[in-house]
């Protein structure tokens, strides 16, 4: 907590009172990284230059969780570690694992929309599709920054389940 304090600029008593303990720092700062990666994402995918385009919406949605910058780099470097702690600490479970899955509903809907259009394969199931799709960003991301893959090479798996999802 000094670190923070010296970091933040701020008297250690400062970040005692807004934090009881390091625990409760941690878990605020988890819920913060994930307010400011929703924000950053929400503003990349409304900059779109075509918003009514399927493929194009789940690429920008697909890509938020690749680390194709610094910022989300460094977001999915800290992700793994809160993951990793989490899988021990039942508080930072509940901000990793709650009963939402707005990602895996924005997928699906953006599918079931395009499969309504006649812009989707008919036989999907959007739910699923999107469950895959997420899953699979996340360890192709992972994938990344250990080097293992390439962006470009992650960018044409994404692809190939894009254009078989809604063939052009």
């Amino acid at each position: 907590m000094r670190e923070i304090a010296v970091e933040a600029g701020v008297s250690l008593r400062v970040v005692q009172y807004h934090f009881d303990s390091k625990h409760d720092l941690l878990v605020s700062a988890l819920r913060m990284l994930h307010e400011e990666n929703d924000r950053r994402a929400r503003a990349r995918v409304e900059a779109l230059r075509s918003p009514d385009d399927p493929r194009a919406l789940l690429r920008a949605v697909l890509e938020e969780f690749l680390p194709l910058d610094e910022q989300r780099r460094t977001a999915l470097r800290v992700f793994a570690a809160y993951y990793a702690r989490s899988l021990t600490d039942p508080e930072l479970a509940a901000v990793f694992l709650h009963d939402e899955q707005p990602l895996e509903e924005l997928v699906a809907a953006v599918l079931r929309g395009a499969r309504e259009a006649g812009r989707a394969a008919p036989d999907i199931d959007p739910s699923r599709e999107a469950d895959l799709l997420v899953s699979g960003i996340t360890g192709l991301g992972m994938d990344v920054v250990h080097t293992r893959r390439t962006p470009a090479s992650v960018s044409e798996v994404v692809d190939y389940h894009l254009e078989r999802l809604l063939p052009a």
